[in-house]
């Protein structure tokens, strides 16, 4: 089973949650998990297994507490090629930069290097009112090709 580190960015507590939600469905099925809302780089490995779940703001901004590790990254470009994640987006349909946060974030990590597991989440808030719903069904297709 792998050790999965899930990281979220949040402004009103959404990704939060989902990524709370996301640990225990991983956990669940024998993987270990650690949560760290708006971590800072120097807390992360650059290896093994991340899950980046990550609100969307304003014109496609990041949320202020995942902003300095995106910041981070994007100064320091770490080798990130023995790195492996999974990207849960969520936002709302009805702005032109649609979960423009998460794809920031993906574009970023596969830029240093980072190799996606299957395929970016993004969850239209108007959608899904209960944004765990879906991200709890993500998972689990998700999980079986790590």
């Amino acid at each position: 089973m792998a050790d999965i580190t899930l990281i979220s960015g949040s402004t009103l507590g959404s990704s939060e949650y989902v990524a709370d939600h996301l640990a225990e469905k991983l956990e669940e099925a024998g993987h270990t998990t650690a949560t760290l809302h708006g971590p800072e780089l120097e807390e992360l490995k650059t290896e093994g297994i991340w899950i980046v779940v990550c609100s969307t703001h304003g014109a496609g901004e990041l949320p202020d507490n995942i902003q300095p590790l995106f910041d981070a990254i994007k100064e320091q470009q770490p080798d990130l090629s023995h790195l492996r994640f999974g990207a849960v987006g969520l936002g709302n349909r009805e702005y032109d930069l649609f979960c423009g946060a998460i794809e920031q974030f993906d574009q970023l990590l596969i830029s240093l290097g980072a190799q996606r597991i299957g395929d970016r989440l993004d969850i239209d808030v108007l959608q899904h009112e209960i944004p765990e719903d879906p991200a709890g069904v993500w998972v689990e297709s998700w999980e079986k090709q790590i």
